[in-house]
């Protein structure tokens, strides 16, 4: 039996390939004689750098950046020919930020934009960017700003960084943005069909957890707006309400505005960026899986893209999920064949947590006996 393993990363324990490699001992301890084949995979968040890093052969840069704040990072990105693949959250991302120092009015895309740069400057043309675990709420002006692009108030000053300064905002000066922009593609995995602005939008959703109080929500709500209105003045098109416009505090937004951006489901475009259809096609069985599926999983997350290009070819399709939440088995309407669970007895989190590798393993072993002795 030929078996391709495509798991999400467990965040917290394990990258998509480590998760990988727990599966395949436990197929193997299962099933001695099984051909197994591991392939990273992610959804445009964590880990899609390498999932099309590992699928392309391609390698890793680490290049100097800003993160959210101004501060010197190192950002690492990948590149496979002409192709390079940023994650955002590498320079821009939440968790580079401290809890204490979390400012959703001042944090700056621009370290993005400094990765593209950089990305340019090694002859990459078509990009891949992952907008997943954004520290910013500024519309994407900072990235457009270290590609060239100037923001100007009334007097004709550069504004300052963040969604905090876009109410400042008079004219946007397009002459300097980099010519090289031109000749490039962008695929912008985004899996939010959140507008700009609005009680759906970038702010009041996802503004909170940046380190937005309700003044701010409703400050950067506000300065969005009329962000959005220069800018289609500006470029004579306005992408303020286009499904998916507010994610990662409308960055993607400033890809379509800027770059000529195109979103995509992040899954599909992964799989479809390796190559994973003439895999699943050679494959007998596939199994993915994550640290949680819930009835949001069905909603186009990485195990059920996957499971559908196996079912697409009469593939069965497994998720190996850390727990089952509500309404799991919606998933069974979208190529699934079956959910397993890791946790077989009652625990705390922080015992499944000290505990994963080994409960991974042993349900990729129950999985297993059940397959191998049904075929």
């Amino acid at each position: 039996m030929k078996y391709l393993v495509a798991m999400d990363s467990f965040k917290g324990n394990f990258s998509s390939y480590e998760a990988g490699s727990v599966v395949r001992s436990g197929i193997l301890e299962a099933a001695p004689d099984a051909q197994v084949q591991i392939v990273p995979i992610a959804d445009g968040g964590e880990g899609t750098v390498e999932a099309i890093v590992t699928g392309l052969g391609g390698e890793y840069v680490d290049a100097p950046a800003t993160d959210a704040l101004g501060r010197p990072v190192t950002a690492r990105f990948g590149v496979a020919g002409r192709i390079a693949v940023i994650e955002m959250a590498a320079a821009s991302g939440l968790p580079l930020i401290e809890k204490p120092l979390r400012n959703a009015k001042a944090a700056t895309t621009y370290g993005t934009g400094e990765l593209i740069r950089a990305a340019l400057d090694r002859g990459c043309r078509d990009f891949i960017i992952g907008l997943g675990g954004s520290a910013t709420t500024d519309g994407g002006h900072g990235m457009a700003r270290a590609l060239g692009v100037r923001f100007l108030d009334a007097a004709g000053h550069d504004i300052g960084n963040g969604g905090g300064a876009l109410g400042e905002l008079a004219s946007i000066d397009l002459s300097g943005l980099d010519a090289r922009i031109r000749d490039c593609t962008f695929r912008i995995a985004c899996d939010v069909e959140n507008p700009l602005c609005g009680e759906h939008g970038s702010a009041a959703i996802f503004g909170p957890q940046k380190g937005a109080t309700p003044e701010d929500v409703a400050l950067l709500d506000r300065n969005l707006a009329h962000y959005a209105r220069v800018l289609a003045d500006t470029i004579g098109h306005d992408y303020a309400n286009v499904p998916g416009a507010g994610a990662a505090g409308g960055l993607s937004m400033g890809f379509m505005a800027f770059c000529g951006g195109k979103l995509e489901q992040g899954i599909d475009l992964v799989l479809d960026t390796i190559g994973f259809d003439e895999q699943a096609r050679e494959a007998d069985i596939l199994i993915s899986g994550e640290g949680a599926t819930d009835y949001q999983t069905a909603y186009g997350k990485a195990p059920v893209g996957v499971c559908r290009r196996g079912a697409k070819y009469g593939k069965p399709g497994f998720i190996i999920s850390g727990t089952l939440g509500r309404d799991y088995d919606a998933v069974y309407q979208s190529g699934v064949t079956s959910v397993v669970s890791t946790i077989v007895s009652a625990m705390t989190n922080e015992e499944a947590i000290a505990q994963s590798e080994t409960l991974l393993r042993k349900a990729a072993v129950r999985l297993v006996r059940t397959i191998e002795r049904t075929r």
